[in-house]
């Protein structure tokens, strides 16, 4: 769906909703453009249950026109319905219920607390659909190793820009949106006030426009400092780029993309053969925390480093380090039953 498109078919109370979600919130758009093709879906199928969309398909069924006292006598019982509709004829699964749901309840807490439709939330008591989680697909150390390996000499700008985009991955296990958005004012070199060591930090800005500082280590350095050198030259002769604050630069020199950097992704995993696996930008960044928090670091500071908002996020990570000592248990010779 293209941004902004769901402007053309919308009631003015979810348009406010959405509006709201995006500048009060802080929700990104592409958070936006999921929550009103998941409450379009419920809009849809309450147009059918109370006859007003007779002699069309599901899909053609349009909800500008909905009228507000279907939503205001609306409750419990019909987000009930609807997500027992959306499985039952729809095919949708448990983490596509779950999401639904999780619109539903933030548009009816729009719709309670500042349009006061309602005194209570009628959907406060919906339970999310059961979601099972799978443990963080990662990369192991060697093959972090490998990946980072498959970057050519570093003859130019581009080789330089990817090497710096694995490595920032891998090492500070920033996401894809965070590492895109960087701008050159978000890199700083300090001096640590007690020791007077120089001190490197990248400012990023994480989900819901939060920021936070990442410290940057020799590894991160080296490249920052290979790729500024060689991006400095690109703007030395292209004076026009000068006022140019993205960080990361495509070839049309402009602010690269986030599909140009799951394209360097996935070439770099094919050189490395580690292709046709399953990993992307999402799973470099689950392989830094793994990583990381395999050699040590508390799962509290990971929270910080990862721009978590609850600890239960990070938790995760330990899931993964029990299973691999169980796993590492298993494989002990001595581990079978010898009588």
């Amino acid at each position: 769906m293209e941004k902004q498109s769901y402007r053309n078919d919308a009631p003015a109370y979810l348009l406010e909703f959405l509006n709201y979600a995006a500048t009060v919130k802080g929700r990104s758009e592409n958070t936006i453009i999921s929550y009103y093709a998941d409450l379009k879906q419920y809009f849809r199928f309450m147009k059918r249950k109370h006859g007003f969309a007779s002699g069309v398909s599901f899909e053609e069924i349009k909800i500008a026109d909905l009228p507000d006292d279907i939503i205001k006598n609306s409750g419990l019982g019909d987000a009930l319905e609807f997500l027992h509709f959306i499985s039952s004829e729809r095919g949708n699964n448990a983490k596509s219920r779950a999401r639904r749901a999780v619109a539903l309840r933030q548009f009816y807490k729009y719709l309670t607390y500042y349009k006061a439709w309602f005194s209570v939330s009628p959907l406060d008591r919906l339970e999310m659909p059961s979601v099972k989680k799978p443990l963080p697909k990662h990369l192991t150390y060697e093959q972090a190793i490998e990946l980072l390996s498959t970057v050519p000499e570093m003859k130019n700008i581009a080789d330089a820009r990817d090497f710096c985009i694995l490595t920032l991955f891998l090492n500070c296990g920033i996401r894809l949106s965070e590492l895109v958005g960087l701008n050159t004012t978000d890199y700083k070199q300090e001096r640590d006030f007690d020791t007077g060591e120089p001190v490197h930090t990248l400012r990023v800005t994480g989900k819901g426009s939060k920021e936070r500082i990442i410290y940057l280590n020799s590894a991160c350095v080296a490249a920052f400092d290979v790729y500024k050198n060689e991006r400095a030259k690109l703007l030395a002769d292209n004076k026009s780029l000068a006022n140019e604050k993205a960080m990361f630069l495509s070839k049309q020199k402009k602010r690269i993309t986030n599909r140009r950097v799951q394209q360097v992704v996935e070439e770099a995993l094919k050189r490395a053969g580690l292709d046709g696996m399953g990993f992307s930008p999402h799973k470099l960044r689950h392989t830094a925390a793994t990583l990381m928090f395999q050699n040590g670091v508390d799962v509290r500071v990971l929270k910080e480093v990862l721009g978590h908002e609850n600890l239960g996020t990070t938790q995760i990570y330990t899931h993964v380090a029990n299973k691999q000592v169980k796993e590492a248990m298993e494989k002990n010779p001595l581990g079978g039953n010898l009588k």
